[in-house]
């Protein structure tokens, strides 16, 4: 007995990325200190008022089935926090609440993707977009954006290969290179998926992670409404990676669609998480920026750091809570620095290339660690690359 292609090969044949993330977890199971700057996950746990009412809800009853599209309340305070956030009128009819943005992203693509359709998205992309495009049955094709251009994907190489393609996949603030795309940078985009008739489907789920400029939803493009689901989350806004809750926005027929779709896998998401994330929404955009400040003061302290050396370089990150480093002058692949800066100084960072081709010389830094531990790791990070680098 076989598994399924479609399982079998979600990840194509080759690495899922994650082989430094592993060792560093490995190490600390076996008792050795590590610090990690790996993952995307907050430092700082889910807010207690949010526990709170998360267990209020429970032990009120709110435990059976939910409605399926997500509770009307949710899907209401959902649909105004998009209005106000992007200046396109927004009805909870355009409102799919999801087990978390990553079944958002995969729910969007089974939408819009045939068996064997091209699915295109952009290189550096996060670690499981390939995997997610694959198991929707379709054909993954990256598209390489240019470190030379600060990672903004260029109009003209999407257009290059976007005949015949289904969707394209767009991430502004971008995981893994903290880059907003520009509103230059985001027309291109429309004006080519109005020209191929591409589904757009926009991960937005760090639109509450602005240190620089302004987020622009593709959507509020003149004529992109009708073609594009944006994908978010409570998980990076609100602390809430481990209640999985997040949302496709989409025109109304598309969401029917979807809740068809929810309905035959995973019937939704548990009440009591619905009405903590509405009482979450409700706290409003100061406690938004309140979870997101720790980001923007790592990121000062960390500018600072790189400031005083002349080795890693930086991609000029104004958003999320990443930051891509050129390690290049190291003469060293990212994955070659990630294990030796494990090994030499138990700091765990991701290899550029688990991200894609486009980030290889790169390591990608989470800056979710306390304050002064993270300056001091990277003081260590830019010492041991001066090392390497033989300067």
């Amino acid at each position: 007995m076989q598994a399924s292609k479609r399982i079998s090969t979600i990840l194509g044949g080759g690495s899922d990325g994650w082989e430094v993330f592993m060792r560093a977890r490995e190490m600390i199971t076996e008792g050795t200190p590590v610090t990690e700057l790996t993952i995307g996950e907050h430092d700082i746990r889910t807010a207690a008022p949010i526990l709170q009412d998360m267990h209020r809800a429970a032990l009120g009853g709110h435990t059976g089935y939910a409605s399926i599209p997500g509770i009307t309340a949710l899907r209401d305070a959902i649909a105004k926090r998009v209005t106000e956030r992007t200046g396109v009128p927004t009805k909870r009819e355009n409102v799919m609440v999801t087990p978390g943005g990553q079944s958002a992203l995969f729910a969007a693509h089974t939408a819009v993707i045939d068996p064997g359709d091209t699915a295109l998205y952009i290189d550096p992309y996060y670690a499981t977009y390939p995997g997610t495009l694959r198991g929707a049955s379709a054909e993954p094709l990256a598209i390489k954006a240019h470190a030379s251009d600060a990672f903004q994907p260029r109009a003209a190489d999407i257009a290059a290969v976007a005949k015949g393609a289904k969707s394209l996949l767009v991430n502004s603030p971008n995981n893994p290179t903290g880059v907003v795309y520009s509103r230059e940078t985001l027309e291109g985009i429309a004006d080519v998926c109005k020209e191929h008739d591409l589904w757009l489907i926009s991960d937005e789920v760090y639109d509450t992670q602005i240190w620089e400029g302004e987020h622009i939803s593709p959507r509020a493009l003149e004529g992109m409404a009708e073609r594009t689901l944006v994908v978010g989350s409570m998980s990076k806004s609100h602390a809430m990676t481990g209640s999985r809750i997040g949302w496709v926005i989409g025109p109304e027929e598309m969401v029917e669609h979807l809740i068809n779709l929810a309905t035959h896998t995973n019937y939704g998401v548990a009440g009591f998480i619905q009405d903590a994330a509405l009482f979450a929404l409700e706290l409003g955009e100061d406690f938004e920026t309140e979870i997101a400040e720790p980001f923007r003061r790592r990121r000062d302290l960390a500018q600072t750091v790189l400031a005083g050396q002349n080795v890693v370089g930086v991609v000029p990150n104004a958003g999320a809570m990443y930051m891509m480093l050129d390690i290049s002058a190291t003469g060293m692949s990212g994955q070659e620095f990630a294990f030796a800066l494990l090994d030499a100084h138990h700091i765990a960072v991701m290899p550029g290339e688990s991200f894609g081709k486009a980030a290889a010389g790169h390591i990608r830094v989470a800056m979710t660690i306390e304050d002064t531990a993270f300056v001091q790791a990277m003081h260590q990070l830019c010492d041991f690359a001066k090392e390497k680098s033989g300067r």
